[in-house]
């Protein structure tokens, strides 16, 4: 059996749960399917049991796995909508564990994952990536965390009500500042990742807890925005976070192109990692896929590859580093946080 999983981010929920959104909710999105072309065969992207995703329970086999499947809610989405559309993709992935409730695990609180995970179990995570609405109803904060939303972002990569992502140059609004408190004070996670460096230097002003970065990579290693800056990574270690690594090709590597994006090696990846290493960064880093948001290596096509992931990470950083970033320092995190 392969060593426990936690990841700290993908969008299979969305993915799977797309056909059951609203009619106007796609429409506003611009989109019939999660990924152009999901649409046309339906049947093969709505169950979490078995589906062309890259997350499955049939890709995940006999693994014990701790996933935090984000809800995403796409800049296109109204503010005004995106409360609807959150709880739509939600309540989805929430019935989809229900019904495979011999192998998944609908968690509530940091508590029911370590049990999910000795008893071999799926512990489905409930996050948010780009909560917009809490800008006009803060308290739905405190509700979600109490439905078993653990983690969320302030925004994805426009100028948003609470915060700005890499697009743009603006910082935290009024209402993000509120919105970071009000997580802070539910014991709720806020994730940096998309934030931009603006955003994430108020952050860091305002911030009281530690927070994560979902699925952020190393930008002294591939220098695209959206990966982190070495003080950033010191920043989150030092306040007791961690960083997910993400598998998006592009973020991996320099030279990614979409065209050459399945070629990225485990090196390229690895080169992250220690990275990371040397910063003094052994208990701050994790898993953040991105499944089923990016396009990512061969080698890490899907879920099913993980077995062997851990082997070729084992055989290069030692059994104890393999099993700090695959799975015990997220979840150490989440039960001190």
């Amino acid at each position: 059996m392969a060593y426990p999983v936690f990841d700290l981010h993908c969008d299979t929920a969305d993915r799977i749960g797309w056909a059951t959104l609203d009619l106007d909710l796609r429409f506003t999105a611009g989109t019939d399917g999660y990924f152009p072309g999901d649409e046309t065969h339906p049947q093969d992207f709505d169950l979490i049991e078995g589906n062309a995703c890259a997350i499955s329970l049939a890709k995940i086999g006999n693994t014990p796995w701790a996933q935090c499947f984000a809800t995403f809610v796409p800049d296109e989405i109204p503010t005004a909508h995106a409360a609807r559309f959150q709880a739509q993709i939600m309540a989805h992935m929430s019935g989809q564990a229900m019904l495979n409730h011999d192998r998944m695990v609908n968690v509530r609180n940091a508590a029911d994952i370590r049990p999910a995970l000795k008893d071999g179990k799926v512990a489905c995570i409930h996050t948010i990536e780009n909560a917009t609405f809490f800008a006009e109803d803060p308290a739905l904060i405190e509700v979600l965390k109490s439905l078993g939303v653990l983690m969320s972002s302030l925004s994805w990569n426009a100028q948003g009500p609470l915060a700005s992502g890499h697009d743009t140059h603006a910082g935290l609004t009024a209402a993000g500042i509120e919105a970071l408190t009000q997580m802070e004070h539910a014991g709720m996670v806020l994730d940096v990742s998309h934030l931009n460096d603006e955003c994430f230097d108020e952050v860091v002003t305002h911030a009281t807890r530690p927070f994560v970065a979902s699925h952020s990579n190393s930008r002294a290693v591939c220098g695209v925005k959206r990966n982190l800056t070495d003080d950033q990574f010191r920043t989150i270690r030092d306040m007791g976070g961690i960083v997910g690594l993400n598998y998006c090709s592009e973020f991996l590597s320099n030279d990614a192109t979409d065209k050459t994006a399945a070629d990225v090696t485990f090196d390229q990846l690895a080169a992250h990692i220690e990275h990371w290493l040397d910063l003094g960064g052994e208990d701050a880093i994790a898993l953040g896929g991105d499944w089923d948001g990016a396009t990512v290596p061969a080698f890490l096509s899907d879920a099913s590859k993980m077995p062997e992931f851990q082997n070729m990470l084992s055989k290069h950083f030692g059994k104890t580093v393999m099993q700090k970033l695959c799975s015990d320092n997220a979840l150490a995190f989440f039960e001190r946080y």
